[in-house]
């Protein structure tokens, strides 16, 4: 969800050109391949938003690629700040870390299990992790 929620923001912007790569990896190789879930999937639909991806999984090479690494928990980000490769530029950082609303929680929960509106609740955050990050990071408000 928050690469598809994170692309669509771009694009909206009209700032697609400010990024080469935006893309999703998970910190383990439990769904390699897999179509994101299908309640995730629903909802970025719901509201406009196309989901095109395949899990796929991080590895140390993929820090050559980006300037941000982005985890959606602690425990997420601190997976990637051990797989980070001594000397790299990448940044690594929580999504939460944007949030300007209080109305938010810093983290992103798995919604797997909370039913339908954990996912909407997620699609919410993200959505304003991502216009926050480009305001914040790009100094550009949308």
């Amino acid at each position: 969800m928050a690469e598809a929620v994170f692309k669509h923001v771009v694009k909206e912007a009209g700032l697609e050109d400010r990024f080469d790569i935006i893309d999703s990896f998970g910190t383990s190789g439990w769904h390699i391949g897999e179509n994101p879930d299908s309640r995730s999937t629903s909802t970025c639909r719901k509201h406009g938003v196309p989901v095109d991806h395949k899990a796929q999984q991080i590895s140390y090479k993929d820090f050559e690629n980006f300037d941000y690494v982005i985890g959606m928990d602690e425990s997420n980000r601190d997976d990637l700040l051990h797989m980070k490769p001594r000397g790299s530029q990448t940044r690594v950082a929580m999504f939460g870390e944007w949030k300007t609303d209080d109305a938010f929680a810093k983290v992103v929960l798995d919604p797997y299990y909370g039913g339908k509106l954990g996912f909407e609740t997620n699609f919410q955050q993200i959505t304003h992790f991502s216009k926050e990050f480009l305001a914040q990071e790009l100094g550009v408000s949308v």
